[in-house]
């Protein structure tokens, strides 16, 4: 079993290591991953009080969202840590949390 295992293609990183980009005021993006067609994996961090400032429009693809830690809304209800949200192409909100969290965002198709 052992001389079967295949790491080809395999990333490892840590999101705290990762250099945080400002993606709005109060928030920061730490990409994790990053595949073709712009599919990627990040770390996004808000302050508290944090609002991502436009409507967020899912136009190309969908969004999924998990809760680390903190108070996660996007604009119409508070989701605490362990709560995963599922936007669909098409659907649209305003990120933001009044006491700060960490997310982790996945662009599934970019």
């Amino acid at each position: 079993m052992i001389d079967k295992m295949n790491f080809d293609g395999v990333a490892v990183c840590n999101w705290q290591d990762i250099e945080p980009v400002e993606g709005a005021p109060g928030i920061t993006v730490r990409n994790l991953w990053r595949g073709e067609n712009n599919k990627r994996i990040d770390v996004y961090e808000f302050e508290p009080g944090a609002v991502y400032g436009a409507l967020d429009i899912h136009e190309t693809g969908p969004e999924q969202v998990y809760v680390i830690s903190g108070v996660f809304s996007d604009g119409r209800s508070d989701h605490k840590a362990g709560t995963f949200l599922h936007h669909p192409v098409g659907s649209a909100h305003v990120p933001q949390s009044k006491t700060g969290c960490v997310l982790l965002v996945i662009f599934p198709e970019g």
